[in-house]
């Protein structure tokens, strides 16, 4: 008789624990809130977009195998400060280098080129990397779609909002990046990064 009362207390508790953790914590008390994200685009999207209304374009050239960008996209692009900067001044797109199929942009028509190691590359990607193949690389490009300038490597969220800040404004055209890291930055952006923790 033991056994079976505690055969049954041990199955009721493992039935709770299972529906309880089925369901999300504090779903009834609590409505859910959404996360913001960043409005990536296709590069052919962003094309079009920046002929009606130009805006700087920040490209984030990524593989499906690179580690490192999937800590980018988790630990930097989720930020909200970050989030709200990106989509107010840039055409974020997000282009994957290996990318089979052409790309066109107004006449200019961009291949995927094979490789012997099974590993190609999509030739605008190699463009836009100065064909420096790393992975992530984040790449700057102002209103008519001319290259400002690609950084490779991960970039940490402090980072790569002093990034995206500089070039937007066109601080890169009036400052070198480590003076405007130690002095415009942290006069008048620091403040809204610390705030969107």
């Amino acid at each position: 008789m033991n056994r079976l009362l505690l055969f049954f207390g041990a199955f009721m508790l493992v039935a709770i624990c299972a529906f309880r953790t089925s369901l999300p914590l504090d779903s009834a008390i609590k409505p859910s809130v959404e996360r913001k994200h960043i409005n990536w685009l296709t590069v052919q999207e962003a094309y079009i977009l920046t002929q009606k209304k130009p805006k700087k374009f920040v490209v984030d050239v990524y593989t499906d195998w690179c580690g490192w960008c999937k800590v980018m996209d988790r630990e930097t692009f989720s930020k909200p400060a970050i989030v709200d900067y990106v989509n107010q001044n840039y055409y974020a797109v997000r282009l994957n280098a290996e990318q089979p199929g052409d790309i066109t942009l107004g006449k200019q028509t961009f291949k995927y080129v094979s490789s012997a190691n099974g590993r190609g590359v999509q030739e605008l990607a190699a463009a836009l990397m100065k064909n420096q193949l790393s992975y992530p690389t984040t790449v700057f490009l102002d209103e008519k779609f001319q290259l400002i300038q690609p950084i490779a490597g991960y970039l940490e969220p402090r980072t790569f909002h002093q990034i995206i800040t500089y070039f937007a404004n066109d601080y890169h055209q009036k400052e070198p990046f480590d003076q405007f890291k130690a002095g415009t930055y942290v006069k008048n952006y620091q403040a809204s990064l610390t705030a969107g923790k």
